[in-house]
């Protein structure tokens, strides 16, 4: 039983989100931008509050007035039922199911201790005394936090992962292990038989203890030292890890790397362990938060491949990284979701193969060279070219040679853009292989800036000479869009009017944020024929660039 789609909505940073996964997640962004918040989010659902948690900490923004809603769609439910061990909790599992293999699970702020069950789009009210039965029924969470150590699940304790295997296989086995009778026999020999000397000096210093007692308290007639037992579980307080790696050594001596990648292998390990035992059958979800910590872009990758083989069978992962590692290679059954925030606000959207570039390009801090080898780049001046070239190449060029887009200036606000940032993102590609096969596109410049694109080219006379600059026929792209209606955006095209508009207090209506909305409006929508001949311009910077591309 695996998750197939997640809703979330007002929980911390993430205002609405919902989006399908698959078996094997990855989740990439900046700092802060809330890749923890969706996996707290998710530990909010299976876990609810926490003891001593206040419910409007995690709403957005803290307002009180905002429902958190979390909801989970689970497919293959039958066969997550059949594995339940627990005739009664099946049985009332199958019954809200009524042979349905899907089921929708929600919890909200308005009731945290509780879940809603849909089916069929219904909600199904099972009755008191349902939560054992859920709990039974959902898959194990296991959510691997940046706050938890290697002692957190390998030091010995009733709690631990550890403690927990060692002390349900070993006191099957103690029950009725010989040795360890014989080991029970000696000790009462030694501490509790009467002709013991260790128990007759126990007596004697009791007796001492006594006289002084009874001058306090003269109603004291004994006062008896002894020794019990051990419990098992007191023997092993002094539990050891010890890896050998070539050298034999204590785990708690090596280096942060070793000791992560130890604590994610005994996770791995009690999971089978409970699979086997308690869990008998169960499929597990395993959330772990920057995967990379502390491990060599080697071991990142072994990594990336042992938790992908746990994703191929009953389990599901997801990954938070700020690593290129983990987005690089392409695995079955993989999904990367880009995370990144908008005015405080989560977004949570699905990568394509022809983003992944750009999401490593953005990953590792804006430098050309880091990114995965296309064919040819092209250069444009902001979000709305990237947003609109993006989706136009995916719906209607994806045969095409695959080139990579970049912002040259990322920030779509900027009030007076300059050939500075386009000349800044050429640099790197123009002392490369790409020098001659790079495209640069970019909006009419204003009188301010025409002087710095005229020197731009004057350095670079080879772009023109080879046909590798191309420039709007007006100041921002929006003026260029097709003449077309829209209920949600009034029209597609803007004029210089509409552009330069502002509110009563100076500012602007169309902002930067409402440009790249309509680009990805008009990038999903508009046709063929439509971008090849509005966006004329667009459409030979392109044609150009794969013409050009390798």
């Amino acid at each position: 039983m695996k998750i197939s789609n997640i809703r979330i909505e007002n929980f911390r940073s993430i205002e609405t989100t919902t989006f399908d996964p698959t078996d094997f997640n990855i989740c990439v962004g900046q700092n802060n931008c809330g890749k923890t918040n969706f996996f707290e989010a998710i530990e909010f659902f299976f876990n609810g509050i926490g003891r001593g948690g206040n419910i409007n900490d995690l709403r957005f923004k803290r307002e009180a007035d905002r429902e958190i809603l979390v909801e989970l769609t689970f497919t293959e439910a039958l066969h997550g039922a059949a594995q339940m061990q627990h005739e009664g909790n099946r049985t009332k599992i199958e019954n809200v199911l009524s042979g349905n293999d899907v089921v929708t699970v929600r919890r909200s702020s308005s009731n945290p201790t509780k879940r809603k069950i849909f089916v069929n789009g219904q909600e199904v009210n099972p009755g008191t005394g349902f939560d054992a039965a859920l709990n039974d029924f959902l898959p194990k969470f296991e959510y691997v936090n940046t706050k938890q150590y290697y002692d957190s699940v390998a030091k010995y304790g009733k709690s631990t992962p550890i403690g927990i295997m060692l002390s349900g296989v070993l006191t099957a086995i103690l029950e009725d292990n010989e040795q360890y009778q014989q080991f029970q026999e000696k000790f009462r020999e030694l501490f509790e038989d009467d002709d013991s000397q260790i128990k007759t000096e126990f007596e004697n210093i009791g007796n001492r203890v006594k006289i002084h007692l009874e001058k306090q308290f003269p109603d004291c007639t004994k006062v008896k030292f002894e020794v019990s037992a051990p419990v098992f579980d007191d023997l092993l307080k002094n539990f050891e890890t010890t890896v050998d790696d070539g050298i034999e050594t204590s785990a708690e001596e090596k280096g942060d790397g070793m000791q992560r990648a130890l604590m994610l292998a005994i996770i791995q390990a009690y999971a089978d362990f409970r699979k086997t035992n308690e869990d008998l059958g169960k499929s597990f979800i395993f959330f772990i938060d920057e995967a990379e910590l502390h491990l060599h872009p080697t071991a990142q990758r072994n990594l990336k491949n042992v938790l992908h083989q746990l994703s191929t069978h009953t389990d599901q992962v997801f990954i938070n990284t700020h690593s290129s590692v983990f987005v690089a290679d392409n695995y079955p059954h993989q999904t990367i979701f880009k995370v990144e925030k908008n005015n405080g606000a989560t977004l949570i959207t699905q990568v394509s193969d022809f983003e992944k570039p750009y999401v490593v390009f953005e990953l590792l801090g804006g430098s050309p060279a880091d990114l995965l080898l296309p064919r040819n780049f092209l250069i444009v001046e902001g979000q709305s070219e990237f947003e609109l070239l993006t989706r136009v190449i995916r719906r209607f060029y994806a045969d095409r040679p695959p080139i990579q887009i970049i912002k040259a200036n990322g920030d779509i606000d900027q009030v007076v853009r300059t050939i500075n940032a386009i000349e800044k993102a050429f640099i790197p590609l123009g002392a490369s292989i790409y020098r001659d096969k790079t495209v640069i596109f970019i909006d009419q410049p204003s009188e301010q800036t025409q002087g710095g694109v005229t020197q731009f080219l004057q350095t670079h006379n080879n772009l023109q000479q080879n046909n590798q600059f191309f420039q709007l026929p007006a100041r921002d792209i929006e003026q260029c869009y097709p003449n077309q209606p829209d209920t949600i955006y009034g029209n597609w095209r803007k004029t210089q009017a509409d552009l330069d508009a502002v509110n009563e207090n100076g500012e602007k209506i169309i902002t930067g944020k409402k440009k790249k909305q309509l680009a990805k409006h008009v990038g999903e929508n508009i046709t063929q024929q439509q971008f090849e001949t509005d966006l004329i311009y667009c459409f030979n910077a392109l044609s150009r660039c794969w013409e050009l591309a390798y």
